[in-house]
């Protein structure tokens, strides 16, 4: 396992403490079960489209909390006995976290044969969006601000 050093980070960066942690988090081992996709959509959309075999959609919770997205799936008891000679389906319990960057919100969520897809969208303020700013003449006659357009999706 590698382990990085970011004491050079936290001597010449301040208020970057939550990205220094999410570093370290992520360089820890992360769960492989269930496997999942992370498509772009657009330039501001996203899709996260999970492989749930054996989980109905009563089984399966998202939750989004300020800047996470938490994926949990408690699979009921099975009261059935059973007699596996192979098991290959595994449908034990899980958590999947997935940090979300400033202003990703979770739209929909749909769960059709066994898949669960989320989309996800990125809704920047307009107060956060950059601006063109006028340069005005000698006399201080200034022009308009304006809002640059954003870049059209394909």
């Amino acid at each position: 396992m590698r382990t990085f050093d970011l004491t050079p980070l936290y001597r010449s960066a301040i208020g970057f403490d939550r990205l220094a942690n999410l570093l370290e988090q992520r360089a820890e081992a992360q769960p492989s079960y269930p496997p999942y996709n992370i498509e772009l959509v657009s330039e501001d959309e996203y899709r996260i489209v999970m492989a749930l075999a054996g989980f109905s959609r009563d089984e399966v919770e998202i939750v989004t909390e300020r800047d996470s997205l938490v994926v949990t799936g408690r699979k009921l008891k099975d009261t059935t006995q059973r007699t596996f000679l192979h098991r290959g389906i595994a449908a034990r319990d899980f958590e999947q976290r997935f940090q979300l960057a400033n202003h990703v919100k979770v739209t929909t969520a749909s769960f059709d044969n066994g898949m669960l897809t989320i989309e996800l969208v990125r809704e920047v303020p307009e107060a956060l969006k950059p601006r063109k700013i006028a340069i005005g003449d000698a006399q201080g006659n200034t022009g308009n601000v304006k809002t640059l357009e954003q870049r059209e999706a394909a």
